[in-house]
């Protein structure tokens, strides 16, 4: 069937079979459909939806559009992927923590965009470090260390790689079905046993409203089960940064913290914990989340998901000794300032998307993705909902090249919160786990 011809059956809200989807992503890769032609595609999807069958379909050719990876490993492969966030730092954390179990995470990342911090940027904070390797180098390390964070290959899913960019550019971001294939495909090509999807809800959020984050979260359940990659999804909170700390390098520093016991915030361990938990679940390394969570914690209490973590991180080109001096390796901003509230009193409301473009603006994220990314630059000490702040007590500390840029920040982050006198109710950091 022509391009052409596809576009008009989904137009006209007709459901594609597994052939014409197939044939319209061969033609994406090869080159074949136009831009034109992707970009409705795009929209008629956006505005008529897909089956799950439809999903489905999209998923596995956009699969098969490259590589697709195979492992014979003595233990389960498993991953899992977040929708993105502001103080977003499980990754770090989850990947060496499973592999201490006897997981094997083999996971490929990507870069921030908007307001959202990547995985890919924060692992590129570290010197040295090869977020790129060759996929010989990335199979090595899985295989030795038991985890590897690296970013998305041009082999593994091409024709993804072309659709999410003219999406990205036509107002179709959105659509549930074309963002569950595009994550999917990805996870499925890297050759997952297991997987589990951490779905960010609230202001901070891709998906800002529960319905919508849970719509998204059904979606992905259900197209990866059909699809043949068991999958569970968690619905987390989104309505303040998950870490106290956002900007690439600050975040790695703040990862390495937990690892080795230094300060472990309860919000981000109970996501991290929950999320960990259930890979372990997928992957039969546990029967219950429960003896999961026994075993984890195990793992994090002996030193031997730190001690994955440095490894990986010597594996893939980065300092040897990491852990025992982050700031040896790390680069710091030169500029430090604490930023105090107009009032004191009780923090009632976080923009969080707000607090993640404070870090865009010190030159910590990007808007396109071909912008340079400063690693040194962010937040810290970030106060959220029910935090009492005032002249001793600051909404957090801008990390920045220069004390205008500082000055900038600090105003932008007084606008993210809004500070009154009654604590607003404590929010759930999981607030639902959805299965297909």
């Amino acid at each position: 069937m022509l391009p052409q011809e596809t576009v008009r059956a989904k137009r006209d809200g007709k459901e594609l079979t597994p052939e014409q989807i197939a044939e319209f992503v061969a033609g994406l890769t090869s080159g074949a459909v136009t831009e034109g032609q992707a970009a409705a595609f795009a929209m008629a999807t956006y505005f008529k939806g897909m089956s799950r069958a439809e999903a489905v379909a999209l998923t596995l050719a956009m699969r098969d559009s490259g590589a697709v990876l195979r492992w014979d490993l003595p233990g389960p492969v498993v991953d899992k992927h977040s929708t993105g966030g502001v103080g977003d730092t499980v990754s770090l954390m989850l990947a060496p923590l499973v592999a201490a179990c006897g997981g094997y995470v083999p996971m490929i990342s990507g870069r921030g965009l908007g307001h959202t911090g990547g995985t890919y940027d924060k692992m590129e904070a570290i010197p040295g470090y090869t977020a790129d390797p060759p996929m010989v180098t990335f199979r090595r390390v899985v295989r030795k260390v038991g985890c590897a964070i690296i970013g998305q290959t041009a082999d593994l899913a091409p024709a993804d790689k072309r659709l999410y960019s003219i999406r990205d550019v036509t107002a179709t971001v959105e659509s549930i079905p074309l963002i569950t294939a595009s994550i999917l495909s990805k996870k499925l090509a890297a050759g997952l046993q297991g997987l589990v999807m951490d779905v960010k809800t609230g202001n901070g959020a891709f998906m800002p409203t529960r319905a919508k984050s849970r719509a998204l979260a059904v979606s992905i359940a259900s197209v990866a089960t059909g699809a043949g990659l068991p999958t569970t999804a968690l619905v987390t909170d989104m309505d303040r940064p998950l870490a106290d700390a956002a900007g690439n390098a600050l975040e790695v520093a703040y990862a390495i913290d937990y690892l080795t016991g230094a300060r472990r915030e309860p919000r981000m361990h109970e996501v991290t914990m929950a999320l960990a938990a259930e890979m372990l679940v997928s992957g039969r390394l546990a029967r219950t989340t429960t003896t999961a969570r026994k075993q984890l914690t195990a793992a994090l209490e002996s030193g031997a998901a730190a001690e994955k973590f440095e490894r990986m991180v010597a594996a893939l080109g980065g300092p040897k000794k990491l852990l025992s001096d982050p700031w040896k390796h790390l680069e710091r901003a030169p500029v430090q300032m604490p930023v105090f509230p107009t009032r004191t009193g009780v923090v009632t409301k976080a923009d969080t998307r707000a607090v993640g473009m404070v870090v865009v603006a010190l030159g910590g994220g990007r808007t396109r993705p071909q912008d340079p990314v400063d690693p040194a630059v962010g937040l810290t000490e970030l106060v959220g909902p029910g935090d009492r702040v005032g002249p001793d007590q600051p909404l957090g500390i801008v990390h920045a090249r220069t004390d205008a840029q500082a000055a900038a920040a600090a105003d932008l982050l007084r606008a993210a919160y809004k500070v009154g006198s009654r604590p607003p109710r404590e929010a759930n950091a999981v607030h639902e786990r959805i299965t297909a």
